[in-house]
């Protein structure tokens, strides 16, 4: 079975349906490349899915330590380079609770670093994560 597919909708807009669940996700080129940036841009999706595999994988290992990271929450940013128009940087800054210890920071920390969409990205694309710990 596919993993997803997908169809253009016109005006620089694809619209994906995931297979498995029948989930819709719309695209639009951003403002600065000719769009109207209504929706996520693929390079928006990129960047997205990048915290989102973090979190997923620091999920996963907190499940497995018995912690809960309900809540927890991230920013992420992207960087893109003009010649060759392409992403240069993705930053993700997590929030996540004081309350871990020393021994649950570095082994979360290093979960999310080594999560697929991490390691699947082009080298040349720094990824800048930083991991805040309050309240």
């Amino acid at each position: 079975m596919n993993t997803a597919t997908a169809r253009y909708a016109g005006h620089l807009r694809t619209e994906a349906t995931h297979s498995a669940s029948g989930n819709t996700i719309l695209t639009d080129a951003p403002v600065d490349n000719h769009g109207r940036g209504e929706a996520f841009s693929p390079t928006d999706l990129v960047s997205a899915a990048l915290g989102s595999c973090m979190m997923t994988i620091m999920g996963i290992v907190a499940e497995r330590l018995s912690l809960d990271l309900t809540g927890v929450t991230y920013d992420v940013t992207k960087h893109m380079a003009a010649e060759p128009r392409r992403i240069r940087q993705i930053d993700v800054q997590f929030r996540l609770p004081a309350t871990l210890s020393a021994k649950e920071r570095t082994i979360l920390e290093n979960a999310a670093r080594t999560c697929p969409v991490a390691l699947s990205l082009n080298p040349e694309i720094r990824q800048e994560v930083q991991f805040e710990y309050a309240g």
